[in-house]
């Protein structure tokens, strides 16, 4: 009887067939799925998401489901894009076009929402199968369920909506159909990474890495030159036809202030580069909390590789802080390949197959507390009066909204941010108890409303610290 050849790819595989067990891993899509819906929606109808980025979303997507280019006023007249800015100039990320034909359902964010829990939740079944291949069914299960309760995707669901939502289930395909022999497949799915969001091209460049460490030399250096190529086209080429700037976020002036004097400057100054790393400190914090989620377990494998150019570029950013923390949705993006590169140096070295998936799953259920679910709340008395604030403005108006009320009027009215800039539209919501963005203080959203009165709108609702205003004859 002979034993289950290795993968094409070098890869050591369990020699065990384990039995097939679809129900367990049904149940924990669906019950992840619905966590992080609940999450979300709870988040947004208790007014703590954000016309910055959710209406943003938003209002691109409605515009795709009218067959229009996916235009959002809220960016583009906040970062003096124009009225008729189209969100690919900002983020090359077509595949959001996908999700229009669910505003025909329903049109408003509720609908993003939900589609990014179901999207989550999709990598699921995917990782499953590739822990199965390697571990066997229960170490598997275990897994599953680390990604599924992991601080990432918690931190990810419930800060509005992002693109984000596809790279789990299209990194999780990359990675598993690499590992069943099937690499065009793998590449395939690649190529649908690269309409996820510009950037992806060097997840797409870190699987290249992975191949050439395993001396699959002609697909890995194909994909490697391939996926930064594809950022590079992305950066300078699409993103500007549509609008925008190649430079916008353009993150790394310690460097040079482009890319050419970047790249010098950190071939002629490495240790400088390198220590930009961990300048400030919170970018090696969390790069630990990344590496102590799998319990470090990824660095046993050279799939770890795929991560690299992803993680190096945002650490390597001298501006954008927003990158470099726990919060937000961007390690999100990497959560698959080190899940995924976890269990290989697992299976690598013949290491506890059990004991440790339990344990991976452990410290996931242990971590839930201290991240993005900790945080959730049920609505109170502000919601209540955030509400009332929304209920007074009427069906298709154009309103500048303060960034947590804009979510709930984006599905029957036009929003724009309520920014340092005056927009003068006929209708303002605004918040004064606590200072919202991208206002620098609650003293100056005070000002601002002052400024309104003496302009001539009339207040109509003030409540609680929301404050409805209205111009009269607008």
């Amino acid at each position: 009887m002979t034993s289950a050849p290795s993968p094409p790819g070098g890869l050591p595989r369990t020699g065990r067939r384990a039995p097939r067990d679809p129900a367990i891993v049904a149940a924990i899509t669906v019950l992840a799925a619905a966590l992080y819906a609940t999450a979300g929606l709870l988040r947004l109808y208790g007014f703590r998401l954000g016309t910055y980025d959710l209406v943003i979303f938003d209002q691109a997507v409605r515009s795709y489901s009218r067959f229009e280019l996916p235009v959002s006023i809220a960016k583009g007249v906040h970062n003096d894009f124009g009225w008729s800015f189209a969100v690919l100039g900002d983020h090359w990320s077509p595949i959001l076009a996908l999700l229009a034909p669910f505003y025909w359902l329903h049109d408003g964010p509720e609908t993003l929402i939900v589609l990014q829990a179901v999207l989550m939740a999709a990598a699921i079944p995917v990782l499953w199968v590739f822990a199965r291949r390697r571990l066997g069914t229960p170490a598997a299960h275990f897994v599953a369920a680390a990604y599924a309760l992991s601080w990432p995707v918690a931190e990810a669901v419930v800060f509005d909506f992002h693109e984000v939502a596809f790279a789990p289930v299209l990194t999780a395909l990359v990675i598993e159909r690499h590992d069943a022999g099937k690499v065009r497949q793998a590449v395939a799915a690649g190529a649908l990474l690269l309409c996820v969001k510009e950037d992806m091209g060097l997840l797409v460049a870190g699987y290249g890495l992975f191949l050439l460490a395993i001396r699959r030399w002609l697909w890995g250096a194909v994909l490697l030159v391939g996926g930064v190529g594809a950022v590079l086209v992305a950066t300078k080429a699409l993103i500007p036809a549509f609008g925008g700037r190649d430079d916008y976020y353009w993150a790394y002036g310690a460097l040079g202030p482009d890319l050419p004097s970047a790249a010098l400057g950190a071939v002629t100054d490495p240790l400088g580069a390198l220590a930009l790393l961990g300048t400030p400190p919170v970018k090696s914090a969390t790069m630990l909390m990344l590496g102590a989620m799998v319990l470090f377990l990824c660095l046993l494998s050279p799939m770890v590789l795929i991560a690299v150019p992803l993680l190096a570029a945002r650490m390597l950013a001298s501006s954008f802080p927003n990158w470099w923390g726990t919060e937000y949705h961007y390690n999100a993006f990497l959560v698959v390949v080190l899940f995924c590169a976890a269990v290989d140096g697992i299976a690598r070295f013949d290491l506890a197959r059990f004991r440790l998936p339990l344990a991976l799953a452990a410290v996931a259920a242990a971590l839930v507390p201290f991240f993005a679910y900790g945080r959730l709340s049920w609505p109170g008395p502000r919601t209540a009066a955030a509400a009332e604030a929304v209920a007074a403005v009427p069906d298709g108006a154009l309103v500048e909204a303060a960034n947590y009320v804009g979510p709930a009027l984006t599905s029957r009215t036009r929003v724009l941010l309520w920014d340092r800039e005056p927009r003068w539209a006929p209708w303002v919501v605004a918040e004064t108890s606590r200072m919202t963005f991208p206002f620098t203080s609650r003293e100056e959203q005070v000002g601002r409303v002052d400024l309104l009165k003496r302009s001539g709108y009339r207040v109509v609702v003030e409540r609680d610290g929301f404050v409805v205003l209205n111009r009269p004859g607008r």
